[in-house]
């Protein structure tokens, strides 16, 4: 199992910014000062020892995730803007004329987590087949409502693919594509769902849009359950824990202490950072990623026999292999 990141925002997709550009720049070129590349090669090795955040970007598409399997069927988490990119890709390794099948599973449906839908190239294509999961009723409505006008110039009933919807149930394990598949009910408005995959004797927990109330023990014990002994996690972590309980209290978002310590109790392996807060850029994630991986390392002691816990900040086009 590997899972492919092609967007890792929260809320809503964010461009980068010329000033932004401009503030790598100059910490590239103080960092280049006096230096001389023979070759390319040599350029690349300099860039690759910067911090992550000067040459690189953690991206602005919204959720979503790629999790590829021994199945030729593909199994995608959120349809938010990455799905543009991920669809492109997916015609260009493809074709047109060789049909694929898509299974989706949705989180929830608000917007930063659908909207990708109506520019998911496959889904113009007859001989596709796409498959969208979740545990809301609505589900389909909500997708048919967003390829209609006036939202969108190009209406549900003109797509070419197949397109199907299939209502799971939270704790009932499923099998798709190959993987067995466990919905998990987690606090957020109007409802969103995490899910627990496992194939190939690993297991991957999508968790996005999920707030944890440090006081609700048992509800806390749900989720060391939920993770236990996962590969990986993806975990909201939008918020510092001081705006998680305070001001964005209720607002359906976490922290990465709080992700911390439940993968630390889980015994996971690796924490993947997601749902990024759009106000952040690329150096403010670094910096939250460096005190992430300060405050595992003073909590490691605690959980003797237990993995050391990997953690990293999901980027789009990060690739991690379970």
């Amino acid at each position: 199992m590997e899972v492919t990141f092609w967007g890792t925002r929260g809320s809503l997709p964010t461009p980068m910014q010329s000033s932004h550009i401009r503030q790598k720049a100059r910490a590239l070129l103080r960092a280049a000062s006096g230096k001389v590349f023979k070759d390319e090669a040599a350029i690349d090795a300099f860039l690759d020892a910067q911090p992550f955040w000067t040459a690189n970007t953690y991206g602005g598409d919204s959720p979503c995730l790629q999790v590829g399997l021994a199945s030729k069927e593909h199994l995608l988490c959120d349809f938010g803007s990455g799905a543009r990119r991920l669809g492109g890709a997916m015609l260009g390794k493809f074709g047109p004329g060789a049909g694929q099948t898509y299974h989706v599973l949705m989180s929830h449906l608000h917007w930063d987590h659908l909207m990708g839908f109506p520019f998911f190239p496959p889904a113009f294509i007859p001989g596709n087949r796409i498959i969208i999961y979740g545990c809301h009723d609505d589900i389909e409505a909500s997708f048919r409502r967003q390829n209609q006008a006036p939202n969108f110039p190009v209406d549900f009933s003109f797509l070419g693919a197949k397109i199907e919807f299939r209502k799971l149930t939270a704790g009932e394990t499923v099998e798709i594509a190959g993987a067995a598949v466990t919905p998990k009910l987690q606090l957020h408005a109007g409802d969103s769902y995490g899910y627990r995959i496992q194939a190939e004797d690993a297991v991957f927990v999508y968790s996005s849009d999920s707030e944890h109330r440090i006081e609700d023990e048992a509800a806390g014990q749900g989720f060391v359950d939920f993770f236990d002994k996962a590969d990986l996690v993806v975990f909201d972590a939008m918020y510092s824990l001081a705006d998680a309980v305070s001001l964005k209290e209720d607002w359906g978002h976490s922290s990465n202490i709080v992700g911390v310590e439940l993968c630390q109790r889980a015994g996971v392996k690796r924490l993947a950072l997601f749902h990024h807060e759009p106000v952040y850029d690329d150096q403010r994630i670094d910096q939250i990623l460096s005190d992430t991986r300060r405050y595992e390392e003073i909590r490691r002691d605690a959980y003797p026999g237990h993995p050391v816990l990997e953690v990293l900040a999901a980027y789009d086009g990060l690739t991690v292999a379970l």
